[in-house]
């Protein structure tokens, strides 16, 4: 989910989905999220270094397909309620109070209905 007050989301989102297309995003990912600071030249600098296929990268990063893919991730995104990364979900479920205290509200309710399915019904 590339968020647009980042100005290299987007680059590094396409790039790690053209390399996919190549059987290399998590690599491609690993190698993204050690970089000290993202930049054009790092995302080229992986790509060069997982020895992927580079005419074929760069087309990918620029096709219908990739830019299709991040935009219905985004709908997708915006249908669950997603604003931001990470955004947990416990059992399916959006917490409104993001704390540990939150969390372990919803986990107990989820617990409880496996344990008293009628209840939790």
């Amino acid at each position: 989910m590339p968020l647009n007050f980042h100005k290299m989301a987007l680059p590094a989102a396409k790039a790690a989905l053209a390399a996919r297309e190549q059987g290399k995003f998590w690599e491609f990912h690993d190698q993204l999220f050690a970089v000290p600071k993202l930049t054009q030249e790092a995302i080229d600098k992986i790509a060069v270094d997982l020895n992927l296929d580079i005419p074929r990268f760069r087309q990918d990063m620029e096709s219908p397909k990739i830019q299709a893919y991040i935009e219905k991730d985004l709908q997708d995104a915006q249908n669950a309620g997603v604003t931001g990364t990470p955004t947990p979900f416990i059992n399916g479920r959006l917490p409104k109070e993001r704390s540990l205290d939150g969390f372990q509200a919803i986990i107990n309710d989820e617990l409880q209905k496996l344990t008293n399915p009628v209840k939790g019904k």
